[in-house]
């Protein structure tokens, strides 16, 4: 890419967490001299909601670009130096029927974990491909950022069925080690990250000379919560356990009954809290003067989003060979995982993209066995999105380890595919074609 200008185009830009975006853009106007934003949604009243706020937030910080909204995704993308994709096929509603479905079979309903996570993929995986399709066209040697759920199983379908450049971003980590360089009074450690996106542990934590992991395990330390997770915390015997820091989104698979139980007691999911949240953060969007982020978008969720995926553009852009934790193929960073299997890691980041920093004589056992039973279920999730077998999607839901019954799976598995059958084509080939 040419320094002389800088197009970047965000896919989703309805949504309520785009301010968050640009106020990352802000904050590295320098670093990142952008010369052309494009804010592209399908859903034209979000879109002018929200990008007018855009707008009016890049002409507060007087950065010299021009902004364009669109609802073609050719025109966003021609072109483009980076496509951010925060995309949500079905909207919240949808996520609000994979919350609620699966309780009716004793099956817990999460966003990106569980029976939930595995039809979000669904709808979603197609939508990425298309859409990597069309950066091949159109803009060739741009960088995919993708923070669109559930980001691990959709970096491995991207990297195995396209040959775009992508990497795959999530802000667990980016909190969880905030958290932990807080607790232990640390400046810059040297911290070790390994799992699969929402599934993850902290497995080192150094700094000058000195290991700090052991002090954490006798501590019982917790990193911090996830906004969007009712979160009860780990005991010091489960961390000692494990011997790693787990990530908060662990609390699905070594909670699985209370975590039940408690969304089954819920009076509303979260999908329908984030409903009402939205509805009110899209009123005070309206507000012709304002043209900062509001507070109540970190009640949202997606608290360092802008941080973690701005950052990410600026360190490719810049070539500034730092260590991020991203999403990306393993190419041998993990003995124990395959060369194809996504895997979230930290790696050096600069302008050829992320290189993953290679771990030598892992032997945790139970990370390593956790892994290579989810990623099972990762690689037969993205085998059903991509050709709609549903052979595939049942062994794949054999082995989450938040379902593995197959009564209740079959079940849920096709009340949900009904249910979601305006987004979900690779199942319904035959109706379509006949039409």
């Amino acid at each position: 890419m040419t320094k002389k200008s800088l197009k970047i185009a965000i896919i989703g830009s309805g949504s309520t967490y785009t301010p968050e975006l640009i106020e990352g853009m802000i904050k590295r106007k320098d670093a990142l001299p952008i010369t052309e934003l494009v804010l592209m949604d399908i859903d034209d009243i979000k879109l002018d909601i929200v990008g007018k706020l855009c707008v009016r937030m890049i002409q507060a910080a007087e950065i010299p670009c021009r902004v364009i909204m669109t609802q073609d995704l050719d025109e966003a993308l021609l072109n483009a130096n980076f496509v951010l994709g925060q995309i949500r096929v079905g909207k919240l509603p949808a996520r609000v029927l994979d919350e609620k479905i699966p309780l009716k079979y004793d099956l817990i309903g999460q966003e990106t974990c569980g029976i939930g996570g595995f039809f979000k993929a669904m709808r979603t995986i197609p939508v990425m491909l298309h859409i990597a399709e069309r950066m091949k066209v159109l803009c060739p040697d741009a960088w995919l950022i993708n923070f669109s759920n559930p980001a691990g199983i959709i970096t491995e379908a991207i990297l195995n069925h396209t040959n775009v450049k992508m990497l795959g971003l999530c802000n667990v980590p980016y909190n969880m080690f905030n958290s932990i360089r807080e607790t232990l009074n640390l400046n810059q450690p040297d911290i070790t990250y390994i799992g699969l996106n929402h599934l993850s542990w902290i497995t080192a934590i150094e700094e000058d000379g000195i290991d700090y992991l052991k002090t954490a395990l006798d501590m019982g330390l917790n990193s911090e919560a996830m906004q969007n997770i009712p979160s009860s915390g780990f005991s010091k015997e489960l961390i000692q356990m494990v011997g790693a820091i787990p990530s908060s989104y662990m609390e699905y698979y070594y909670f699985k009954e209370k975590k039940l139980k408690l969304v089954k007691e819920s009076d509303i999911t979260r999908g329908e809290k984030c409903v009402q949240i939205e509805e009110d953060l899209l009123k005070i969007y309206l507000d012709s003067k304002l043209h900062t982020k509001p507070d109540l978008l970190f009640s949202r969720g997606g608290a360092n989003y802008s941080e973690v995926a701005i950052s990410l553009v600026d360190a490719i852009y810049n070539d500034k060979q730092e260590v991020h934790v991203v999403n990306l193929l393993n190419k041998g960073a993990l003995d124990f995982m395959e060369d194809s299997d996504a895997i979230e890691v930290c790696a050096v980041v600069g302008k050829d993209g992320a290189k993953p920093i290679k771990i030598n004589n892992f032997n945790n056992q139970h990370i390593i066995d956790y892994m290579r039973m989810v990623k099972a279920y990762e690689r037969e999730t993205v085998a059903s999105a991509v050709s709609g077998n549903e052979d595939a999607a049942m062994r794949a839901l054999l082995m989450n380890p938040l379902v593995g019954d197959y009564d209740a799976a079959h079940a849920c598995f096709h009340e949900m595919k009904e249910a979601h059958k305006a987004y979900l084509p690779q199942f319904f080939k035959e109706e379509n074609s006949s039409k």
